[in-house]
């Protein structure tokens, strides 16, 4: 067994190797010890904390995030500002579950649902979440090419081959988790700074906010955004990585198991940024009646108006938002299906690894031989999420709900009511999907 000493002198905690057997125990005289990072305050301890949640945040927020929050402001000006609110505070919920079950359990979450429900269980849900992951990713490098083709007024496929590469070699870093926690710090400082410079920039109507936010409303015709972002947005899928990526976190610095983990704040800067782009797009394109129909569209509406460097701005936060999906989305796909074949569920295992670098391979040959996503693929990957989604949705919740395996970070009675209304809310847009995709879709017919 190994006890776990803390030393409180000496900011150490210390794992001493014990065995016993029949009335001795024999103590290894060679313990490991690891040192805590020292911090007097408590905003550099908080800070620290922010890690997994802004990586939640970064590969939630991709090209197709700022395509929909473009149209929604748009179409409809600051009428759906309370959607943002609504979908954010549900995905605050998951991913909170989510961080307690990583920091509850040794085990990955996988393993956790393979040992309460079977193999089956858990073999679904990876091999699910990778088929979802892998379907989209070539949107994501699109995203990729376009900002950088526009940036530069050349042509995408050579951006979405570097960038692509450039990702995978990331991977291959020594230790590859705490790559990734600052590329998508970084990238999410990018957006912001693009987003509120644009913010500005726009000069939005105050009032307007604030009534779009605290007046619910679904303007005529609406229905289809609001499902688009909702389902986006409250993303259960970016939720359950949360849980590896805090023991992936604790694994490369096991001193940070007995630290707080901050996921909301990263939620919130999702939020912050969803409501910039509806804000921005609300007050510059819906005036002028100009419609886009993707991200790249809101960088050239802004060009005649504020000039190339607005622009150029924007572009740079459509960067950041599909440059941190190509590595985000790929590692979700990638670790989900490693820990269903049980080759591993961190990033310490080569097979993980290539498995994250064959969903950025894939995403990227279908972006270079289509230049978009086909829509054979959004069908083939919508189908898939229909049903995993709600199953997914579904076992984080009783598993956060099963005291033994939770301890004392099960979930409380405001969470278990807050998470059933989540659940609803998935198992009704699994509902509508499901008419749209099998009934009034033309391929099926």
């Amino acid at each position: 067994m190994i006890w776990v000493l803390r030393d409180l002198k000496n900011e150490q905690y210390i794992y001493v190797y014990v065995h016993v057997a029949r009335n001795c125990i024999l103590v290894y005289p060679k313990p490991i010890t690891f040192t805590l990072e020292k911090s007097t305050s408590g905003v550099l301890r908080w800070l620290r904390s922010l890690g997994p949640g802004m990586i939640t945040a970064a590969l939630v927020f991709g090209p197709s995030k700022l395509t929909i929050t473009s149209k929604m402001g748009a179409l409809y000006g600051y009428s759906l500002l309370w959607l943002v609110v609504a979908a954010i505070f549900f995905m605050a919920i998951f991913t909170g579950m989510a961080t307690r079950i990583g920091g509850a359990t040794e085990q990955s979450l996988l393993a956790t649902v393979r040992g309460k429900w079977g193999n089956w269980a858990g073999v679904a849900m990876g091999i699910g979440v990778f088929l979802v992951a892998t379907s989209f990713q070539a949107g994501n490098s699109v995203g990729v090419g376009v900002a950088a083709g526009e940036l530069f007024h050349t042509s995408n496929i050579p951006w979405i081959i570097f960038f692509n590469l450039l990702a995978i070699c990331l991977l291959f870093f020594r230790s590859f988790y705490p790559v990734l926690e600052k590329t998508m710090i970084f990238l999410i400082v990018i957006m912001l700074f693009s987003f509120i410079t644009t913010f500005f920039n726009a000069s939005p109507d105050a009032a307007e906010m604030v009534k779009g936010v605290v007046t619910p409303q679904i303007p005529a015709g609406s229905t289809g955004l609001i499902i688009a972002f909702t389902a986006s947005c409250f993303s259960i899928v970016g939720a359950l990585y949360q849980a590896y990526l805090i023991q992936e976190r604790i694994r490369v610095n096991p001193a940070l198991k007995y630290e707080k983990n901050d996921s909301t704040t990263g939620i919130i800067l999702l939020g912050v940024m969803c409501f910039i782009v509806i804000v921005c797009a609300a007050a510059i394109l819906k005036p002028k009646g100009i419609q886009v129909n993707s991200a790249s569209d809101m960088a050239k509406a802004l060009e005649p108006l504020f000039g190339s460097n607005a622009s150029a701005v924007f572009l740079i936060g459509l960067f950041g938002a599909a440059f941190s999906s190509v590595i985000g989305n790929a590692s979700v796909g990638g670790t989900l299906l490693g820990d269903a074949l049980g080759l591993g569920s961190n990033f310490s295992s080569k097979q993980v690894r290539y498995l994250v670098a064959l969903v950025m391979v894939i995403g990227a040959s279908i972006a270079v031989r289509f230049g978009k996503l086909p829509l054979e693929l959004i069908v083939f990957a919508q189908s898939v999420t229909i049903f995993v989604v709600p199953f997914i949705g579904t076992v984080m919740y009783l598993v956060a709900n099963d005291k033994k395996i939770m301890g004392d970070k099960v979930n409380s009675t405001f969470v278990k009511i807050a998470a059933g209304l989540g659940l609803i809310i998935i198992f009704s847009l699994a509902v509508v999907n499901s008419k749209e995709i099998f009934f009034n879709n033309p391929l099926f017919k």
